[in-house]
C-alpha cells in the first residue's frame, strides 16, 4: 500500500506509475492531489514524460532487432545479438533521464522491476556501462519542451543545486559564472552531464586549455623574468603546506601543492625542494625565488644562490610588514585605544538591535572590514570608524537609543560614554596617521594589479616619515622606527628592492643630493647577478652614466614629461593605464604616481640608447615583493596529500586542483 504524504490518500494498487500520475494531476487512472507543490508536479510530470520516450525507444529497438532477425520475437533471447549493433547508432543519451526521488514513492516495487528489465535492452543500462564515444558538446545537447519557468524558479533551481551541493555562494561573483548561464540559455537547455564527463572528458579539455593560456604567461619569461613564490601555511589539522607558484606581470601560474611538514625545519631537504622546483621552471627565467624569513629559509635560500649565481632569494614581504603592524599595536598607548575600539564593535556585533541601529545611522556601512591579517584590520577599523564618528556620536545622542533597553545596561553605558569622549577620537586619528603609510604599503605589496618591486623602498621610506611628521620628537619616534628597522632586518640585504627604486625615473630622478649607497650597491649587486656576462655588465655601466645624468633620450621633453604622466600609444592601452595610474595615485596618496606598466614602456620608448640597461629594469621592475597570493579557501589542498588515496583518484584530486587554483588566479 503506498499513501501521498501532501493529501494522505491511500493507493492499493496500481504500482508507481498511479501515484506518479496523482502528484501529476492526471486525471484517468487516479484522482489528481489537491495538496502537492508545484514543483514536485512538474517533476512527476517531467518523470512520466521521460518514461513514455523511454517506452518508444524501447519498442522502436525492438523493432530494429526484429529486422535484423526476424525468427525472434523476445528480446531476452536476442541479448547476444544486441550487444553487435553499434551502440551510438541506436542509443542517444539526451533521452535518459533520472527520475526524481520523492519521499512518498515506495522503494521495494521500483527496485523489483529495475530487476525485471535490468538486462531487457541496452537503453535501460547506466550511461557509464556503455561503451559510448567521447562526450561532445552536442550530446549533451537538449531543446527545453518542459513547462516554462519564471526568473525566480530558475534562481531557485540554481540555488537549491548550490545549497545541496556545499558549493560556496561567492560562486556567483565568478568570471566563468555568467557565461554559464549564457551558454544554457543559448543552447535551449541541456542533459545534465554525469560524473564522468565532470572528471573525464570535460576536465582534460579544462586542463589543455588552462595549459595554453600558461604557455602564454611562460612565453613573457624571456623578457620580463619571472618570481618563484612560495607560499608556506598551515592547515587546521596541523600540516604546512607549500603552494609554488610562478609570477610575472602577465599573470601568476600555480605548478604544485607539497606536504612540508617534515621539510621546513631541514635546511638541506628545503634547499633540494627549492633546487628542483627552479630547474623545473628554468634557471635562466628565474630573477628571484620568495620564501618566509626562518633560519631554516634563510640557509636554504643562500645556498640556492651559491648554486644558482644569477638569481637572487628574498624573503617576502608581506610577514615583515604585518610583523611591523603587529609590534606597533602591542604599544601601550596604542593597544589602549584598540582594546577600547574592540569593546565597541563588540557590544554593537553581539546585539542585532544595535547592530540594526548603527546601520541605520550609517546608511548600511560596516565598521568592521575585512583584511588577510588581524594587525592590518585593527588600524582598518579604526580608519573605518572614524570616517563613521558623527554617525556613531548621533546614534548614542538619539532619542531611539535612550529607549534601547541595550543602552541601560553596563556596557552600554561605557560604550556610550566612549562614543562621546573627543579624546578617544583624536587618539584614533592619530594612531591611523601613524599606521596608514604602512597598511598602504601591505596593500601595495599584496596587490595583484601591479608589481611592486619599483616602489617597496620607497613606501617603506614614506612610512618611516610620516611617524616622524607625526610624533616630531625623536625620542617619541625612534621606537616605531626602531620595529621597522628590526622587522625589516638589515641584515638581510634586498637588493631587488634597492635596484626598483633605483630604476623608477619617478623617483630616482627626485633624489636631492648623492644616492645612497644602498641604492647604489644594491643597483650592482643586480648588475653583477643577473648579467652574468662580463663585457655585457661593462656596456650596463657605461648606459648607467646616460641614465643618471638623463643623457640623449632621457633628457628629451617628452621622457622628463613622461616620469610622471601617461605615454602616448593606443588607444586602448593609453585608457586602461590612465584608469591604473588615477585610481593608484588615490589609493596611495601620490607616493607612487607612476604604475610599473608605465614605467617599463618608459623604458622601451626613451631607452633605445641603452638597450641592456633596458632588458635590465623590465625584468627588475616586473617581479613581485610577496609570496602571498589569492585565497585558498574551498580548494582542497589538504584531500591530494591524503596518503589513503589512491593513485587513480590522487591524479584526479590534483588535476581538479590544478584547474581550480589557475582558474581563481586568474580572475586576480
Amino acid at each position: 500500500m503506498l499513501k501521498c504524504m501532501y493529501c494522505h490518500k491511500k493507493f492499493l494498487g496500481g504500482g508507481i506509475h498511479r501515484i506518479k500520475e496523482h502528484l501529476a494531476r492526471h486525471k484517468g487512472n487516479a484522482s489528481c492531489c489537491p495538496n502537492v507543490p508545484v514543483e514536485v508536479q512538474h517533476a512527476m510530470q517531467q518523470s512520466l514524460d521521460g518514461a513514455a520516450v523511454r517506452k518508444k525507444r524501447k519498442m522502436k529497438l525492438a523493432e530494429e532487432v526484429k529486422k535484423l532477425n526476424p525468427n525472434q520475437l523476445d528480446t531476452g533471447e536476442v541479448e547476444g545479438q544486441m550487444v553487435q549493433l553499434q551502440i551510438p547508432d541506436i542509443f542517444d543519451p539526451a533521452a535518459v533521464q533520472m527520475e526524481v526521488k520523492e519521499e512518498a514513492v515506495a522503494k521495494a516495487p521500483e527496485r523489483g522491476r529495475k530487476r525485471r528489465t535490468r538486462h531487457s535492452s541496452p537503453a535501460s543500462a547506466p550511461l557509464a556501462q556503455l561503451a559510448l564515444p567521447s562526450v561532445s558538446d552536442a550530446n549533451l545537447s537538449k531543446t527545453h519542451t518542459g513547462p516554462m519557468v519564471d526568473k525566480d524558479q530558475a534562481y531557485m533551481a540554481i540555488f537549491r543545486c548550490l545549497y545541496e551541493g556545499g558549493a560556496p555562494l561567492d560562486i556567483v561573483n565568478s568570471k566563468y559564472f555568467q557565461p554559464m548561464i549564457d551558454a544554457i540559455a543559448a543552447v535551449g537547455g541541456l542533459q545534465k552531464p554525469s560524473y564522468y564527463d565532470a572528471s573525464g572528458y570535460f576536465l582534460k579539455r579544462t586542463i589543455e586549455e588552462v595549459n595554453g593560456l600558461l604557455e602564454r604567461y611562460k612565453a613573457t619569461w624571456s623578457r620580463t623574468g619571472c618570481s618563484v613564490l612560495a607560499d608556506e601555511w598551515t592547515t587546521e589539522n596541523g600540516k604546512t603546506l607549500i603552494n609554488f607558484l610562478v609570477y610575472c606581470p602577465e599573470g601568476t601560474m600555480f605548478l604544485k601543492s607539497v606536504d612540508a611538514s617534515h621539510i621546513v625545519a631541514s635546511p638541506d631537504t628545503l634547499y633540494d625542494l627549492l633546487k628542483h622546483i627552479v630547474e623545473e621552471v628554468g634557471v635562466k627565467n628565474v630573477v628571484q625565488v620568495i620564501t618566509n624569513n626562518t633560519e631554516s629559509h634563510v640557509i636554504a635560500g643562500k645556498r640556492l644562490t651559491d648554486t644558482f649565481p644569477t638569481l637572487f632569494w628574498t624573503p617576502c614581504a608581506s610577514p615583515c610588514i604585518d610583523g611591523m603592524l603587529e609590534d606597533i599595536g602591542k604599544q601601550e598607548t596604542i593597544s589602549e585605544v584598540i582594546e577600547n575600539a574592540k569593546s565597541i564593535t563588540s557590544f554593537i556585533y553581539s546585539h542585532a538591535v544595535v547592530l540594526n541601529m548603527m546601520k541605520k545611522y550609517t546608511n548600511g556601512k560596516d565598521l568592521l572590514l575585512p583584511c588577510e591579517t588581524r594587525s592590518a584590520m585593527n588600524f582598518l577599523t579604526l580608519k573605518s570608524m572614524i570616517g563613521l564618528k558623527d554617525e556613531l556620536r548621533a546614534m548614542v545622542a538619539s532619542e531611539e537609543w535612550m529607549n534601547c533597553p541595550y543602552s541601560k545596561k553596563p556596557a552600554g553605558i561605557a560604550i556610550s560614554n566612549l562614543i562621546s569622549n573627543l579624546l578617544f577620537w583624536s587618539s584614533c586619528a592619530a594612531i591611523v596617521r601613524i599606521t596608514e603609510p604602512l597598511v598602504r604599503v601591505l596593500k601595495l605589496v599584496d596587490s595583484s594589479s601591479r608589481p611592486a618591486m619599483g616602489y617597496i623602498h620607497v613606501g617603506m621610506h614614506q612610512a618611516k616619515e610620516a611617524i616622524k611628521k607625526e610624533l616630531v620628537k625623536k625620542q617619541d619616534y625612534m621606537p616605531y622606527w626602531d620595529i621597522i628597522d628590526w622587522r625589516w632586518d638589515r641584515r638581510l640585504p634586498r637588493p631587488l628592492h634597492a635596484a626598483g627604486f633605483f630604476l623608477n625615473p619617478r623617483f630616482f630622478y627626485s633624489i636631492q643630493g648623492e644616492v645612497s649607497n644602498e641604492i647604489s650597491s644594491g643597483m650592482l649587486d643586480c648588475i653583477e647577478r643577473l648579467v652574468p656576462e662580463a663585457k655585457v655588465q661593462d656596456k650596463i655601466q657605461k648606459e648607467l652614466n646616460l641614465y643618471k645624468s638623463a643623457a640623449g633620450d632621457f633628457g628629451r621633453k617628452m621622457a622628463v614629461r613622461a616620469r610622471h604622466t601617461l605615454l602616448p600609444g593606443k588607444k586602448t592601452f593609453c585608457r586602461c593605464l590612465l584608469m591604473l595610474c588615477v585610481c593608484l595615485s588615490v589609493f596611495l596618496n601620490n607616493y607612487f604616481l607612476c604604475p610599473v606598466l608605465i614605467i617599463a614602456e618608459w623604458w622601451s620608448t626613451y631607452g633605445g640608447a641603452c638597450p641592456n640597461l633596458t632588458r635590465l629594469a623590465i625584468r627588475v621592475l616586473s617581479q613581485t615583493c610577496s609570496s602571498r597570493v589569492c585565497e585558498r579557501k574551498h580548494i582542497p589542498f589538504e584531500q591530494i596529500h591524503n596518503q589513503r588515496v589512491n593513485c587513480m583518484e590522487h591524479q584526479r584530486l590534483s588535476d581538479l586542483l590544478f584547474v581550480r587554483y589557475n582558474l581563481r588566479l586568474q580572475q586576480r
